[in-house]
């Protein structure tokens, strides 16, 4: 028997202890694992790695500049003109009285009323298609048709919002109708067909985000590691106790997540609200509630707020860019930081309630 030379590939066995079998080094050409030449190979991956690593730095570099330029030059443009006479005061025809008070507080009811309407219903669709739905043919379809409507258009929605929210189908015909109760002590008009309102609006909004409200929640529930699940099962809790005790509460922070980026993008729409005829220019709020202090005074008031009618801070702003007078793009300036303010405070608050349900997660 013929013994290996040393540059052969046979692995060479050395000397043991006596019982065991003895022990086979790899050759040069195998050793670490790296054949022979696989230093330059080393060394092209690493230099392909530098390279991905700059693209990837260099475009987020080029995001964070680009977004840096455009807030520098709105806030250079707003200097000046954000006061707090301004944020106080109704749009007005000249340049230095206009103000934003009537798209502030119309945004905000209708942020307020989107979240009402489109978070428990997008959480409730979510659970049901990822927790009880059965992988069937209706239910694949209607998750195809929930992914295709987070890319429609908002103009659509907007049309949709006409039909169904503003004219009611025409169930009502074309004159107006209205309802009147008391509710609490206060008399409560309630249009049909609701018309050009604020709940018309926040139910137009509202099926704008849906999808991303569902396809979030999705998202966060198959997080959940099904060992969750089973360690729930195994101590004799229902399928209902599970989710609503454990797998819920370990998925919030998705949840969040996603609620926070529908609201995002639902605050700054303009095209839907413009189609179902919201107004630009108006010089009202909503309940007539103007600052907290008449939230206090006039609690009840609240509740006229969804019939009544009302504008938002982007239709005010898109309506200043429109006008001719230059000044008004200095106000129309002052309103995009106002909204980026705003957008900036709900993030934050949100994040900061993820962040505290992300510490209570144990696993």
């Amino acid at each position: 028997m013929s013994t290996p030379g040393p540059n052969s590939d046979v692995p060479v066995p050395m000397a043991s202890p006596a019982g065991n079998p003895p022990v086979r080094v790899p050759p040069p050409s195998t050793a670490a694992g790296q054949p022979l030449g696989g230093g330059f190979v080393g060394r092209r991956r690493d230099v392909a790695g530098s390279i991905f690593h700059a693209l990837c730095l260099g475009a987020t570099l080029f995001g964070i500049v680009v977004l840096g330029v455009l807030f520098g030059a709105v806030a250079w443009q707003a200097w000046g003109w954000l006061d707090g006479q301004f944020l106080i005061s109704y749009d007005d025809s000249k340049p230095a009285k206009a103000g934003i008070l009537a798209g502030l507080w119309g945004s905000l009811w209708l942020m307020l009323l989107t979240g009402l309407f489109s978070v428990p219903v997008g959480v409730g669709a979510a659970v049901y298609l990822e927790e009880y739905a059965k992988g069937t043919w209706l239910t694949r379809l209607i998750q195809l048709n929930i992914a295709n409507l987070a890319g429609v258009p908002s103009i659509v929605y907007g049309i949709l919002g006409v039909t169904v929210f503003v004219r009611n189908l025409g169930v009502f015909g074309t004159q107006q109708h209205a309802l009147e109760i008391v509710l609490l002590g206060t008399k409560l008009t309630i249009p049909f067909p609701l018309g050009v309102t604020v709940l018309s609006g926040a139910l137009t909004l509202s099926l704008l985000v849906l999808p991303t409200v569902i396809i979030a929640t999705q998202e966060a529930l198959r997080s959940v590691p099904p060992s969750i699940r089973h360690g729930s099962y195994a101590l004799g809790a229902t399928k209902w106790q599970t989710i609503w005790h454990q797998v819920l509460p370990a998925a919030i922070p998705g949840i969040l997540t996603g609620v926070i980026l529908a609201l995002s993008r639902a605050i700054g729409e303009a095209a839907p609200l413009l189609m179902i005829g919201i107004p630009t220019f108006i010089a009202s709020v909503p309940g007539g509630i103007d600052s907290p202090a008449d939230l206090v005074r006039n609690p009840a008031a609240i509740l006229q707020v969804p019939f009544d009618s009302g504008s938002a801070m982007p239709l005010i702003i898109f309506n200043w860019v429109t006008l001719p007078q230059r000044d008004f793009r200095h106000v129309a300036a002052a309103g995009i930081m106002v909204l980026v303010i705003v957008l900036l405070t709900f993030n934050t608050v949100a994040i900061l309630i993820r962040q505290r349900f992300q510490k209570r997660i144990r696993w």
